[in-house]
């Protein structure tokens, strides 16, 4: 991924609300499919890290981006914003080209 595209994700990421949040369990398999099917349906999704979490949030949303094959867009306070292009026919966000 570019920076360009990087950016651009950035600026749509801006827009949306968390839809799932990270506690003090970490990343479980559990969360990990709920990432996988959010990730199914929107491409772009940003999580929320509670405050009991006592874990890195960098190392859990590069654990998350590793197991659900997607990219890790930012990490911004407690926020983690991934996303994994959707299969030809769903997919709902154009890149800016390389």
């Amino acid at each position: 991924m570019t920076s360009k595209q990087r950016a651009y994700l950035k600026g749509l990421a801006m827009k949306i609300d968390p839809i799932l949040q990270l506690g003090k369990s970490g990343v479980t398999p559990e969360m990990t499919a709920s990432v996988e099917e959010a990730l199914a349906a929107r491409e772009l999704i940003k999580i929320n890290v509670l405050q009991n979490c006592l874990f890195d949030i960098h190392e859990m949303a590069d654990m998350l981006a590793e197991r659900t094959n997607s990219s890790v867009v930012q990490v911004i306070g407690r926020k983690i914003v991934l996303y994994r292009q959707g299969k030809d026919d769903k997919k709902k966000i154009e890149l800016p080209r390389k």
